[in-house]
Formats: C-alpha cells, sequence, structure tokens
C-alpha cells in the first residue's frame, strides 16, 4: 500500500489557457421566474469561467420565440469566475423578461467555461444546473 502525501505545492503544469473552453456557447432553456417564497429570490446565473491571461469580452444574445434577440456585451476578468446574475440588469446589461423563455447565445473573444443555473423559488426551492453546450 502507497501513502499519498497531501501538499500545498502547485502542480507545475504548462500553462495553455488559449486551449481551455470555447469562443461560442448556446443555453437553449432559459427562464426567469417573476414569483419566489422564502428570502431567497428566483433567478438564474451564467457561470463563466476565464482561465486566460486576458478579459474576456463575452456578447450574449438573448433569442425569444415573439420577438427580436437583444443584445448585451459584459466583460469577465482574466483568471476569474463570474456568476452573472440575469435577474439584475446592472450584471447582464439589460432587463430580461420574466415568465418568458428564452435562449442564450455567448459569444466569448477568449475561450472560456459556460455553466448555467437556475433557481426557482416560487413554490419552494428547485435548483437546476447544466453545463452549457459548446459550440466554437
Amino acid at each position: 500500500m502507497t501513502d499519498t502525501i497531501a501538499t500545498s505545492q502547485p502542480v507545475e503544469a504548462e500553462r495553455s489557457p488559449a486551449g481551455e473552453g470555447h469562443r461560442v456557447w448556446h443555453v437553449p432553456d432559459c427562464f426567469l421566474p417573476s414569483r419566489s417564497v422564502g428570502e431567497h429570490p428566483s433567478h438564474e446565473a451564467l457561470c463563466v469561467l476565464n482561465v486566460s491571461d486576458e478579459d474576456a469580452r463575452l456578447e450574449l444574445q438573448l433569442f425569444f420565440a415573439d420577438r427580436e434577440p437583444v443584445t448585451s456585451v459584459v466583460t469577465v476578468p482574466a483568471r476569474r469566475n463570474v456568476h452573472i446574475r440575469t435577474d439584475q440588469p446592472e450584471m447582464v446589461g439589460v432587463t430580461i423578461p420574466r415568465d418568458v423563455p428564452y435562449g442564450c447565445r455567448i459569444q466569448s473573444s477568449v475561450p472560456v467555461t459556460v455553466q448555467y443555473s437556475r433557481l426557482d423559488a416560487q413554490d419552494g426551492y428547485e435548483l437546476m444546473t447544466t453545463a452549457a453546450m459548446p459550440i466554437a
């Protein structure tokens, strides 16, 4: 049997942030509920991990069934993880209508990783989370 030894020393690895993540992501099942019960409001988040040494300029395009797309630009700093709350216009850059299904296309200036989460607090708490679909 081999003993393992924990260390705080980082693993030496070649940094290749340009190869981690993707530049285009799709999240087809977005929905921002209007009702909430309890202390935590219903909300969604686009969780973006940028491991590169450059800021990521994200163009968010929101697609609806009955209206033209809405576009916004958000910046995720280099080597940071940001949760872009869609219920907070100051974070997402636009006011997203509630109780309206929509899809989101995220196009980034550098490769990033995207995860989508929704907390539906209409009748208790229901949490959904999924990796977004990498396209390019």
